[in-house]
Protein backbone atom coordinates (compact mmCIF):
# COMPACT_ATOMS: atom_id res chain seq x y z
CA UNK A 1 0.00 0.00 0.00
CA UNK A 2 1.20 3.53 -0.75
CA UNK A 3 2.18 5.71 2.16
CA UNK A 4 2.67 9.47 2.40
CA UNK A 5 5.70 10.00 4.61
CA UNK A 6 5.08 13.69 5.38
CA UNK A 7 1.92 15.66 6.22
CA UNK A 8 2.65 18.38 3.67
CA UNK A 9 2.50 15.81 0.86
CA UNK A 10 -1.28 15.70 1.35
CA UNK A 11 -1.49 19.22 -0.04
CA UNK A 12 0.24 18.34 -3.30
CA UNK A 13 -1.41 14.95 -3.82
CA UNK A 14 -4.96 16.19 -3.15
CA UNK A 15 -4.31 19.49 -4.94
CA UNK A 16 -3.06 17.81 -8.10
CA UNK A 17 -5.86 15.25 -8.03
CA UNK A 18 -8.55 17.91 -7.66
CA UNK A 19 -6.95 20.17 -10.26
CA UNK A 20 -6.82 17.44 -12.90
CA UNK A 21 -10.34 16.11 -12.21
CA UNK A 22 -11.98 19.54 -12.40
CA UNK A 23 -9.73 20.36 -15.35
CA UNK A 24 -11.12 17.35 -17.20
CA UNK A 25 -14.59 18.81 -16.76
CA UNK A 26 -13.60 22.26 -17.98
CA UNK A 27 -11.42 21.41 -20.98
CA UNK A 28 -11.20 18.69 -23.58
CA UNK A 29 -8.23 16.68 -22.28
CA UNK A 30 -9.36 13.41 -23.89
CA UNK A 31 -9.54 11.63 -20.53
CA UNK A 32 -5.89 12.17 -19.64
CA UNK A 33 -6.67 14.59 -16.81
CA UNK A 34 -9.28 12.25 -15.33
CA UNK A 35 -6.76 9.40 -15.23
CA UNK A 36 -4.14 11.60 -13.58
CA UNK A 37 -6.67 13.05 -11.14
CA UNK A 38 -8.06 9.69 -10.07
CA UNK A 39 -4.51 8.35 -9.69
CA UNK A 40 -3.49 11.12 -7.29
CA UNK A 41 -6.70 10.90 -5.25
CA UNK A 42 -6.38 7.11 -5.08
CA UNK A 43 -2.85 7.46 -3.73
CA UNK A 44 -4.08 9.84 -1.03
CA UNK A 45 -6.97 7.70 0.22
CA UNK A 46 -5.03 4.44 -0.08
CA UNK A 47 -2.21 5.88 2.02
CA UNK A 48 -4.38 6.40 5.08
CA UNK A 49 -7.45 4.15 4.86
CA UNK A 50 -8.26 0.47 4.99
CA UNK A 51 -10.11 -0.96 1.96
CA UNK A 52 -13.63 -0.52 3.38
CA UNK A 53 -13.18 3.14 4.32
CA UNK A 54 -11.22 3.75 1.14
CA UNK A 55 -14.24 3.05 -1.04
CA UNK A 56 -16.58 5.06 1.21
CA UNK A 57 -14.42 8.19 1.27
CA UNK A 58 -13.58 7.84 -2.41
CA UNK A 59 -17.30 7.70 -3.20
CA UNK A 60 -18.02 10.79 -1.08
CA UNK A 61 -15.26 12.68 -2.91
CA UNK A 62 -16.56 11.65 -6.35
CA UNK A 63 -20.17 12.48 -5.41
CA UNK A 64 -19.01 15.92 -4.29
CA UNK A 65 -17.30 16.44 -7.62
CA UNK A 66 -20.43 15.32 -9.49
CA UNK A 67 -22.60 17.78 -7.53
CA UNK A 68 -20.33 20.62 -8.62
CA UNK A 69 -20.62 19.47 -12.24
CA UNK A 70 -24.42 19.20 -12.05
CA UNK A 71 -24.68 22.66 -10.54
CA UNK A 72 -22.50 24.13 -13.28
CA UNK A 73 -24.37 22.37 -16.09
CA UNK A 74 -27.98 22.58 -14.95
CA UNK A 75 -28.84 24.67 -11.89
CA UNK A 76 -26.28 27.48 -11.89
CA UNK A 77 -27.35 28.71 -8.44
CA UNK A 78 -24.37 27.52 -6.42
CA UNK A 79 -26.30 25.36 -3.92
CA UNK A 80 -25.16 21.95 -5.12
CA UNK A 81 -21.68 23.30 -5.81
CA UNK A 82 -21.31 24.33 -2.16
CA UNK A 83 -22.62 20.96 -0.96
CA UNK A 84 -20.26 19.20 -3.34
CA UNK A 85 -17.26 21.21 -2.18
CA UNK A 86 -18.13 20.43 1.46
CA UNK A 87 -18.39 16.72 0.64
CA UNK A 88 -14.96 16.76 -0.99
CA UNK A 89 -13.46 18.61 1.97
CA UNK A 90 -15.05 16.20 4.46
CA UNK A 91 -13.79 13.16 2.56
CA UNK A 92 -10.15 14.27 2.48
CA UNK A 93 -10.23 15.86 5.93
CA UNK A 94 -11.62 12.83 7.76
CA UNK A 95 -9.31 10.48 5.88
CA UNK A 96 -6.15 12.14 7.19
CA UNK A 97 -4.26 10.66 10.15
CA UNK A 98 -3.97 14.00 11.98
CA UNK A 99 -5.28 17.56 11.81
CA UNK A 100 -2.14 18.90 10.13
CA UNK A 101 -2.37 16.50 7.20
CA UNK A 102 -6.12 17.15 7.09
CA UNK A 103 -5.58 20.90 6.86
CA UNK A 104 -3.09 20.42 4.05
CA UNK A 105 -5.58 18.19 2.22
CA UNK A 106 -8.43 20.72 2.61
CA UNK A 107 -6.16 23.46 1.24
CA UNK A 108 -5.32 21.12 -1.62
CA UNK A 109 -9.01 20.81 -2.56
CA UNK A 110 -9.50 24.59 -2.51
CA UNK A 111 -6.34 25.60 -4.35
CA UNK A 112 -6.49 22.67 -6.74
CA UNK A 113 -10.04 23.60 -7.73
CA UNK A 114 -9.11 27.19 -8.48
CA UNK A 115 -5.91 26.15 -10.25
CA UNK A 116 -7.97 24.09 -12.70
CA UNK A 117 -9.22 27.36 -14.19
CA UNK A 118 -5.72 27.93 -15.57
CA UNK A 119 -6.30 25.07 -18.00
CA UNK A 120 -8.83 27.28 -19.80
CA UNK A 121 -5.96 29.51 -20.92
CA UNK A 122 -4.09 26.61 -22.52
CA UNK A 123 -6.55 23.95 -23.65
CA UNK A 124 -9.74 24.00 -25.69
CA UNK A 125 -12.85 24.63 -23.61
CA UNK A 126 -15.52 21.94 -23.66
CA UNK A 127 -18.41 22.91 -25.95
CA UNK A 128 -21.06 21.81 -23.46
CA UNK A 129 -20.27 24.79 -21.23
CA UNK A 130 -20.79 27.32 -24.00
CA UNK A 131 -24.12 25.76 -24.91
CA UNK A 132 -25.30 25.77 -21.32
CA UNK A 133 -24.26 29.40 -20.89
CA UNK A 134 -26.36 30.35 -23.93
CA UNK A 135 -23.31 31.27 -25.99
CA UNK A 136 -24.15 28.84 -28.77
CA UNK A 137 -25.37 31.43 -31.25
CA UNK A 138 -28.06 30.21 -33.62
CA UNK A 139 -27.80 32.39 -36.67
CA UNK A 140 -29.90 32.68 -39.83
CA UNK A 141 -27.32 30.92 -41.96
CA UNK A 142 -27.81 27.85 -39.76
CA UNK A 143 -31.53 27.73 -40.47
CA UNK A 144 -32.92 29.44 -37.41
CA UNK A 145 -34.36 32.52 -39.15
CA UNK A 146 -37.98 32.01 -38.07
CA UNK A 147 -36.98 31.31 -34.49
CA UNK A 148 -34.62 34.29 -34.48
CA UNK A 149 -37.32 36.61 -35.76
CA UNK A 150 -39.67 35.55 -32.99
CA UNK A 151 -37.00 36.17 -30.39
CA UNK A 152 -36.01 39.51 -31.93
CA UNK A 153 -39.56 40.71 -31.38
CA UNK A 154 -38.87 40.49 -27.66
CA UNK A 155 -36.40 43.39 -27.73
CA UNK A 156 -37.74 46.20 -25.57
CA UNK A 157 -40.43 44.05 -23.98
CA UNK A 158 -40.83 44.02 -20.23
CA UNK A 159 -41.31 40.99 -18.01
CA UNK A 160 -40.14 39.54 -14.73
CA UNK A 161 -37.76 36.89 -13.47
CA UNK A 162 -39.46 33.68 -12.40
CA UNK A 163 -36.20 32.11 -11.18
CA UNK A 164 -33.07 33.72 -9.72
CA UNK A 165 -30.61 34.92 -12.40
CA UNK A 166 -27.11 33.60 -11.59
CA UNK A 167 -26.67 35.18 -14.18
CA UNK A 168 -28.68 32.61 -16.19
CA UNK A 169 -32.31 32.00 -15.36
CA UNK A 170 -35.87 32.07 -16.62
CA UNK A 171 -38.00 35.12 -17.31
CA UNK A 172 -41.68 35.53 -18.13
CA UNK A 173 -42.94 37.83 -20.87
CA UNK A 174 -46.63 37.98 -21.81
CA UNK A 175 -47.26 34.80 -19.83
CA UNK A 176 -44.55 32.79 -21.60
CA UNK A 177 -41.26 31.61 -20.13
CA UNK A 178 -37.86 32.16 -21.76
CA UNK A 179 -34.31 31.26 -20.83
CA UNK A 180 -32.27 34.45 -20.50
CA UNK A 181 -29.03 35.85 -19.20
CA UNK A 182 -28.59 39.05 -17.23
CA UNK A 183 -25.88 41.46 -18.27
CA UNK A 184 -23.29 40.49 -15.67
CA UNK A 185 -25.61 40.97 -12.69
CA UNK A 186 -27.33 38.51 -10.38
CA UNK A 187 -31.01 39.11 -9.74
CA UNK A 188 -33.55 37.52 -7.47
CA UNK A 189 -36.95 36.08 -8.41
CA UNK A 190 -39.86 38.41 -9.31
CA UNK A 191 -37.63 41.29 -10.41
CA UNK A 192 -38.94 43.43 -13.33
CA UNK A 193 -36.70 43.16 -16.39
CA UNK A 194 -36.52 44.45 -19.93
CA UNK A 195 -35.03 42.66 -22.94
CA UNK A 196 -32.09 44.67 -24.24
CA UNK A 197 -30.60 42.37 -26.87
CA UNK A 198 -31.30 39.14 -28.74
CA UNK A 199 -28.63 37.15 -30.56
CA UNK A 200 -30.02 33.94 -32.00
CA UNK A 201 -31.76 32.40 -29.01
CA UNK A 202 -29.56 34.25 -26.55
CA UNK A 203 -31.78 36.72 -24.71
CA UNK A 204 -30.08 39.45 -22.68
CA UNK A 205 -32.03 41.31 -20.04
CA UNK A 206 -31.40 43.95 -17.44
CA UNK A 207 -33.31 44.93 -14.34
CA UNK A 208 -36.00 47.47 -15.05
CA UNK A 209 -35.63 50.51 -12.87
CA UNK A 210 -38.48 53.01 -12.82
CA UNK A 211 -37.00 56.46 -12.53
CA UNK A 212 -39.45 58.95 -11.17
CA UNK A 213 -38.92 62.69 -10.99
CA UNK A 214 -40.37 65.01 -8.38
Amino acid sequence: MWELTADWMSFFIVGLGTMFLIGEVLVNAKGIFSILGLSFITVYFASYLDPSMFFIMMMIYIIGLMLIIIDGKILNDGTLAVIGAIAMIISVGFSSPNWVAGLYAVLGVAIGGFSALLFLKVFKKRQMWTKIALFDQLTEDRGYSSMNQGYKNLIGKEGKTITPMRPIGTIEIDGKGYSAISEGRWMEKDKPVVVTQVDGTRILVEELVNNTKD
